[in-house]
């Protein structure tokens, strides 16, 4: 009994280490991409008609008169000789974008997103007419039409006007059919090449590590902090990319603080370190406030009511705020944890952590934008 509880305990402290490795573990396939796959952006232009008077104005965008009068006579209606009366707001010029996914076939439906190009004000229950969707060589690979969904809301009245959303943009579920493949095979393929998203040497050897204990030696080579070729070596190129793609790694990431000034936000690296520096911080507030009195003089002394000014000035130096040591080497929590000692709120942690780059002590790359 005590030989299986020594046995147990031995295990135990075995198993820590290893299931904290692997919860810091993550999949090759969420790390990297094949390359090759990968998808192709569309783009068309169109017209969305059914509109509730809040189309373009026929007058203004010569673009969607053009457009509609161009469709007329496609279907057989000739409006040249109209073309000064035509004045309806129904219709809107749309431009047409989606993704074409790597591995679409002819047929395969995709979602299209459909935003106002004139004056439109709302293209809630318009209807895209066909419209052909090019690829950057300018060849066609999808055809797009249906009804448009903005999931927004818009009431206006003649003082008042709500919007809710953006009812200038919408999506259409479905909405395109794939016409062209852009053609991709594994077979035949000597190589096959990861691209990490985000490019580390020391997560590219480790990912060629992982695949050469699994492969073979010499199966994974890393070329550069971005690419690890694989050589497939006669096999099966689906199931091997699978089996790759389901390894787990530890993927290394550089030390990095990344400022966000607009909105104050702060996101740091697990690996940021700090010299010893001394932070203090505090700021000067002047409080000036009017409070003007008013002298009512004695009946009997014949003089006239007065207002006297009253200034009141309130200095606030934050002079409670002590100087703070940050020793060498503190982890992220640390620092974290004794700025908010300080009382520092995001909008003055940005300044130090900018000040603390500049006299050398942050041992990471300040990235503001």
């Amino acid at each position: 009994m005590l030989r299986i509880l020594l046995l147990t305990l031995a295990c135990l402290g075995l198993a820590t280490p290893m299931a904290a490795a692997q919860q810091g573990s993550v999949r090759i396939k969420d790390i990297a991409d094949i390359e090759g796959v990968r998808d192709n952006q569309l783009v068309g232009y169109g017209l969305v008609v059914g509109l509730n008077g809040t189309g373009d104005r026929l007058r203004s965008a010569a673009f969607t008169r053009q457009s509609l009068i161009g469709v007329l006579e496609r279907l057989g209606v000739n409006t040249r000789d109209q073309e000064t009366q035509l004045d309806t707001r129904n219709i809107a010029a749309v431009m047409v974008t989606t993704n074409l996914p790597a591995f679409a076939r002819n047929g395969n439906r995709l979602d299209v997103t459909v935003s106002a190009l004139g004056d439109a004000t709302n293209l809630t229950g318009g209807t895209l007419v066909v419209t052909p969707l090019h690829g950057a060589d300018g060849e066609v690979y999808a055809v797009a039409q249906g009804a448009i969904a903005t999931g927004a809301i818009a009431a206006r009245g003649a003082a008042a006007s709500v919007t809710r959303g953006v009812p200038t943009s919408g999506r259409i579920a479905n909405g395109a059919i794939v016409e062209r493949e852009v053609p991709f095979t594994f077979a035949n393929k000597p190589n096959l090449r990861l691209a990490l998203r985000n490019p580390d040497l020391t997560t590219a050897r480790r990912i060629a590590a992982a695949i050469n204990r699994m492969a073979g030696a010499g199966a994974a080579q890393a070329s550069d902090p971005r690419t690890v070729v694989v050589s497939m070596m006669g096999r099966d190129p689906v199931g091997f990319a699978t089996e790759i793609e389901q390894l787990r790694v530890q993927p290394d990431q550089a030390a990095r603080v990344v400022i966000e000034e607009a909105s104050g936000t702060i996101v740091m690296g697990a690996n940021v370190r700090i010299s010893t520096v001394a932070i203090a911080q505090g700021n000067l507030t002047i409080r000036v406030t009017e409070a003007p009195q008013v002298v009512q003089p004695n009946p009997l002394a014949g003089g006239q009511t007065a207002v006297v000014p009253r200034t009141g000035i309130d200095v606030d130096d934050q002079s409670d705020r002590r100087l703070g040591i940050m020793p060498a080497g503190v982890s992220l929590q640390e620092l974290v944890t004794g700025l908010n000692n300080l009382g520092i709120g995001p909008r003055d942690m940005i300044s130090i952590l900018q000040t603390i780059k500049a006299a050398g002590a942050l041992q990471a790359q300040l990235e503001v934008r």
